[in-house]
């Protein structure tokens, strides 16, 4: 059995995410108090006692997901299950972030500091209200991306943004061409169309302020090569080198989240198992529908840890 290490992105938080590990596990405590002075505030207090329209501002939900995550690795690691265990790892858009620090290529502090820029960075990329995100459902990826191409005709853009899974493509851009795109793809056979709750459209041409923002982030701090393989959401491919790395997260601002494309790599090389590490069981539903052969589990709370342990 080969396992690979996955991590949530952004939809996954819920107040008090995390509390459960920190109370059960200091090493998980830590990974709190770390991420509080590296930001200067008390975001554990937000996560743990907070509102949760508060923690869904993209600025808080992307370091609070971020220390979940690490929260529960540092809790297996204190039970002798170590990144080690893992063949690769891979996130789902910021999740890449929490993998990169899970595998020890970015300190933790870093990284939170680097989320909290993101965050901050693609909310104020593009204008609220003047942009906006859809899940096509039903509808493959190329399909996707033909539909795109002929809602961004007048100009606007609009691009596939996540390729989730077999069922399920997110279209981001132009809050109009979004709409036409929906349209389109109901068409063209799309089972659903959801405009999505969010509050900017992520992984799409218009967030290019927000990958100069991250340029110049990322050149200021310190990528080590990862213990283990990072699957990279650009470019469904595993990767080791440090500058490389430094260039696919600035390129992931503006570019494709190809999730389930980086299933299958992970499977074809061998991988049969999932640990989602973190909040949520959103990737775990994914992995089913991109290839019921896979095992997936969660590992977010104190008693998941002991599970994972006794398996």
């Amino acid at each position: 059995m080969s396992i690979a290490f996955v991590f949530p992105g952004q939809g996954a938080q819920t107040i008090t995410m995390g509390k459960a590990l920190a109370e059960a596990y200091p090493a998980a405590r830590a990974v709190f108090d770390e991420v509080d002075e590296a930001l200067g505030e008390r975001l554990s207090a937000l996560i743990w006692e907070g509102e949760i329209e508060t923690l869904t501002l993209t600025q808080n939900a992307q370091p609070a997901l971020m220390a979940t995550s690490m929260a529960a690795m540092r809790a297996l690691e204190a039970e002798g299950i170590t990144i080690s265990t893992a063949a690769f790892v891979a996130g789902h858009s910021l999740g890449e972030y929490s993998a990169l620090a899970a595998a020890g290529a970015l300190s933790l502090a870093d990284t939170a500091r680097l989320l909290r820029t993101r965050g901050q960075a693609m909310q104020s990329a593009v204008p609220v209200g003047v942009g906006a995100m859809a899940a096509l459902l039903g509808l493959d990826f190329e399909t996707v991306k033909v539909v795109a191409a002929e809602a961004a005709a007048e100009g606007e853009v609009v691009q596939a943004a996540n390729d989730n899974d077999p069922t399920q493509v997110v279209v981001s851009g132009h809050k109009a061409a979004v709409e036409r795109a929906a349209e389109i793809a109901k068409a063209r056979g799309a089972k659903r169309a959801v405009m999505l709750p969010v509050s900017a459209p992520f992984h799409c041409a218009l967030m290019q302020p927000a990958a100069d923002v991250m340029a110049e982030a990322l050149a200021a701090v310190e990528i080590k090569t990862p213990a283990v393989p990072l699957i990279a959401n650009v470019r469904a491919e595993a990767v080791t080198d440090p500058d490389t790395i430094r260039a696919l997260l600035v390129e992931q601002v503006t570019g494709s989240v190809r999730w389930r494309e980086s299933v299958q790599t992970m499977a074809a090389k061998g991988v049969t198992e999932f640990w989602e590490i973190g909040a949520g069981k959103a990737l775990s539903g994914m992995i089913r529908k991109i290839d019921r052969t896979l095992a997936s589990r969660q590992v977010g709370t104190d008693t998941d840890v002991k599970a994972a342990l006794e398996a």
